[in-house]
């Protein structure tokens, strides 16, 4: 019965593929619409009964690979492991939720528009699943692509400077990536970009050393970690705000998941050697974007540095290379995600009906929106990682492992937790209490369907946040290959 089953990472890979294709041809707003929100639909529909078949036993029946191109070495390998399950049931649960709370929003040449959207869903599901660093290649690029188009045609007035940025950036680092993929691909002993025959090449600490700065400066760039974040805040400013909760909530996930896909493991030597400057940059990152949000009055701007501090403490538990750690990562990568889209989607619906995201100027929301107001506030506090919350149970071991490797790495990175909670709360009171004035005088309760996408939000939180073990289950045998890499054993 397993065997009907085998083929869920292609399928994943073809749905928002062909969905996506088939909106170019769908002139008519509405019905774009609705074809995107239900090919996104059965997405997550299929990624939810791949759930079924997580069982360690079960788990190669869950990857397939077909012939590409085999005159060097390179196959068309797909795997549903622990942690690609996780961040494909994140995409597969975000995309419905965008589309869901956005249905009102109505964009010129609306076909080119979700084709892109679901184009880029097909690449992060790529990215996620790729056992054979060509193909891993290909869907980063491939999740980049539509993703630089949606910033630069419905962006905001500076969307063509910002979106111009975000591909030099991103270009950039994928120039580093290909050259190294490249180059350990000359190395390994049967001339295969397979990522098993990746892991099995032996390299020298001189290689290991500047193989890994290009690996990582390509990771580094995407996630984005300091001091190569200065992209991020402008394209999340200046994009559609569906296509910001797709960058900023799965996005930036890419270059995490590839510090443990392939960083830490092909060069656990060279991450020894530079882990007090890795850790150490990651925390510079988190205070540092922790201290500008303190001070934004742009809601968009806010929620993109609070991001990057978020980022910054799961870079930082990576490099400490434990099982913990590394526990807490894959956890913290699905909660950040979830969290993070509902803050995007409460920007959105404020900006939507006022025409602002200045912080100055509203006020009183919670009088005008009330079911808005609690929703919010559970999402906030779910972002500063409250007990019971689903970000709790990832920042509190990737806490653990910081302590572990430096008490005074945790407890400098632990003041951005301190700052996280000045800035959201603050954010809270002025945004949502107090008087009202004239702009938020008129503003009205939010929809049901966007009251349904926000509720999804919070069940998660909480079903995450009071109970987490299957969460735990999930991601164990990917942790365990991690670990068991690392150490050689």
């Amino acid at each position: 019965m397993f065997v009907a089953f085998d083929n869920f990472p292609a399928l994943l890979i073809w749905l928002p593929l062909i969905g996506g294709l088939l909106c170019f041809f769908i002139k008519d707003q509405r019905k774009v619409k609705a074809w995107s929100l239900l090919s996104s639909i059965l997405t997550l529909v299929l990624m939810l009964v791949s759930l079924l078949y997580t069982d360690q036993k079960y788990y190669q029946l869950n990857s397939v690979s077909y012939v590409w191109l085999p005159e060097i070495g390179s196959s068309f390998a797909l795997m549903l492991d622990g942690m690609a399950r996780n961040l494909c049931l994140l995409t597969a649960i975000s995309f419905p939720l965008i589309f869901t709370a956005t249905y009102s929003t109505d964009y010129k040449n609306p076909n080119s528009f979700y084709g892109l959207m679901l184009l880029t869903q097909c690449g992060l599901m790529g990215v996620f699943m790729s056992m054979d660093a060509l193909v891993f290649y290909f869907f980063w690029e491939l999740a980049l692509i539509p993703a630089y188009f949606l910033a630069s045609q419905w962006g905001g007035e500076k969307r063509v400077q910002a979106a111009f940025k975000f591909f030099i950036y991103t270009f950039a680092g994928s120039l580093f990536l290909l050259i190294g993929i490249i180059y350990i691909y000359l190395q390994t002993s049967n001339q295969s970009f397979s990522l098993v025959s990746f892991y099995n090449t032996t390299l020298s600490a001189k290689d290991q050393s500047w193989l890994f700065w290009f690996f990582f400066i390509a990771f580094a760039i995407k996630m984005p970690i300091f001091p190569f974040h200065t992209w991020q805040p402008d394209v999340y400013e200046q994009s559609p705000t569906a296509v910001t909760m797709v960058l900023s909530g799965i996005m930036v996930k890419m270059g995490v998941f590839a510090l443990m896909r392939w960083l830490i493991i092909m060069f656990p030597d060279a991450v020894k050697h530079y882990e007090n400057i890795l850790v150490g940059l990651a925390i510079v990152g988190m205070l540092y974007a922790s201290c500008i949000a303190m001070v934004q009055d742009d809601l968009k701007r806010l929620v993109a540095y609070s991001s990057i501090a978020h980022i910054g403490l799961m870079a930082a538990a990576v490099f400490t290379m434990t099982e913990t750690g590394m526990q807490g990562v894959m956890i913290q990568m699905f909660s950040h995600g979830t969290n993070i889209i509902g803050m995007w989607i409460v920007v959105y619906l404020i900006e939507q009906q006022t025409g602002i995201r200045k912080i100055s100027q509203l006020g009183g929301l919670a009088q005008q929106a009330p079911v808005l107001a609690i929703l919010l506030v559970v999402v906030a506090l779910a972002n500063i990682a409250l007990p019971l919350t689903n970000a709790f149970v990832g920042e509190f071991l990737m806490f653990t492992s910081l302590f572990k490797f430096n008490p005074w790495y945790a407890g400098a990175a632990g003041i951005s937790i301190i700052l996280a909670a000045v800035y959201t709360l603050n954010m809270i009171k002025n945004v949502f209490y107090g008087n009202l004035n004239q702009i938020t005088s008129s503003f009205r309760e939010i929809r049901f369907y966007e009251k349904f996408a926000l509720s999804v939000i919070v069940v998660m939180i909480f079903l995450v946040g009071i109970y987490p073990a299957p969460m735990f289950d999930l991601v164990k045998v990917s942790t365990d290959v991690i670990m068991s890499r690392i150490t050689g054993k």
